[in-house]
């Protein structure tokens, strides 16, 4: 059995597997995750969108270390291994920060073309894999 960590952000799991963000109706600002104030009008004026699965690797880094609570992995400081982290422009729609499928510096390049896809972040405890979005080279 499988979950997605956060269920309101994706459509998962949907074959056509898409992340879920807003649109202010008002000023047209872009939001991820949904929220129900737009963060640049305040206006209670947001609607539901299906951000594209595809998008341009803007910046990225390598997470080096386990991250600090509230992470969710069942990884220890023995177990850790790096993971990539990427800051993805969704075509002409919105930046996301997210996770990469690619740790290996040699092969992450500033504009290269990503796609989105899920990775296990770890078991709950009913015994379930925990997945998580992330984005991987196209």
């Amino acid at each position: 059995m499988q979950r997605m960590i956060a269920p309101e952000i994706s459509n998962w799991p949907a074959e056509e597997f898409h992340l879920v963000g807003g649109s202010c109706t008002d000023c047209g600002a872009a939001v991820f995750p949904i929220q129900d104030l737009c963060p640049r009008c305040s206006r209670p004026s947001i609607e539901q969108i299906t951000l594209p699965r595809t998008g341009t690797l803007v910046a990225w880094t390598t997470q080096g270390f386990l991250p600090g609570a509230p992470y969710l992995g069942d990884e220890t400081a023995r177990t850790f291994v790096p993971f990539g982290v990427g800051l993805v422009q969704l075509g002409d729609v919105i930046r996301v920060e997210a996770r990469l499928t690619e740790n290996d510096p040699d092969k992450l390049e500033f504009g290269m073309d990503v796609v989105l896809t899920t990775v296990p972040l770890g078991t709950d405890p009913e015994g379930a894999e925990v997945l998580t979005f992330a984005f991987q080279p196209a």
